[in-house]
């Protein structure tokens, strides 16, 4: 948290006593902020920042939907102002919950120009290149990225829980997972239970490890990829950047992919939507559908 934070709240002491926007932002940075994942801690600062440039001396209410619509269509930088709007919201929901205000100002009255989902599906050929890529070393990088791509081809785990994954995670049912995402939330727990094809997957993470470690996916040192204080895992993407950019040059595949497609492919591969929410784990369908169901709808025609 930053220490301009820190400082308010110690300087104020409560934070019932909130007038303006400012201020709710304030609260908003010092309360919730802090639950989310550390790397949307440092975004939402960010956010709070430039939304309290423009709102922070108005006061919580009256607030006009089209205030919105006006920031919006101002700022050039459209998708930070997606995200900037999203905070503000969540804050004056936050806000009917302490107590403040009776009800949200402009949830449900505001339309905004949504983003286009990302389309890029993976098909089955071009996963076969990747996974016949030649590893120059018994043990390390290649084999370990391709590992992870057969457990997420399986799973759709998100990678920072793939990356979270230690041995005691592995039970006799099945891979237990607490999504990290929503640890503090929904506190969605799921267990993806043993099939040959996952079992053969996972022993080849282990095969691939360059040292004994708890983490199913470590370095030379044993450590694990994933940095709890900052949400990173630069070396994993290092790994991850030198795997594509020999997909690239050593075969057929010739468009770029990341991470994120494969679970995506997951749940598009998936046989049904419900199927795919329980291997994301998400709380609803929407979510799944709009931005990871990424196949063509089939439709017979009516005769």
């Amino acid at each position: 948290m930053p220490e301009a934070y820190k400082v308010w709240a110690d300087h104020l002491g409560s934070t019932t006593d909130v007038h303006t926007i400012g201020q709710l932002l304030d609260r908003y940075a010092l309360e919730v902020v802090p639950t989310k994942a550390v790397t949307t801690q440092s975004g939402n600062h960010i956010f709070i920042k430039t939304l309290r440039a423009v709102f922070g001396n108005m006061p919580l209410l009256p607030f006009k939907p089209q205030l919105v619509y006006q920031y919006y269509e101002k700022r050039k930088a459209k998708v930070s102002a997606h995200r900037e709007i999203e905070v503000l919201s969540h804050a004056y929901t936050k806000a009917i919950e302490w107590g403040l205000i009776e009800r949200h100002p402009f949830k449900g009255e505001v339309r905004l120009p949504g983003e286009k989902p990302r389309t890029r599906y993976v098909e089955d050929w071009e996963i076969i290149e990747c996974l016949a890529l030649e590893s120059r070393q018994k043990k390390g990088s290649v084999l370990a990225i391709q590992a992870s791509m057969r457990i997420k081809l399986l799973t759709g785990m998100a990678r920072s829980d793939l990356l979270r994954l230690t041995m005691s995670d592995l039970m006799d049912d099945g891979i237990h997972i607490e999504r990290h995402k929503t640890a503090e939330s929904t506190g969605k727990r799921t267990i993806y239970t043993w099939t040959d094809e996952l079992r053969a997957a996972v022993n080849l993470a282990k095969e691939a490890r360059p040292a004994l470690s708890k983490f199913l996916f470590c370095n030379r040192d044993g450590q694990g990829y994933f940095n709890e204080k900052t949400g990173e895992c630069h070396g994993w993407d290092s790994m991850w950047q030198r795997f594509i950019e020999r997909v690239l040059k050593e075969t057929k595949v010739v468009e770029k992919f990341n991470e994120h497609d494969l679970r995506a492919k997951c749940a598009s591969d998936a046989e049904s939507l419900e199927h795919a929410r329980a291997l994301l784990s998400h709380a609803n369908t929407a979510t799944t559908r709009r931005i990871y169901r990424r196949k063509a709808e089939i439709v017979n025609p009516l005769r």
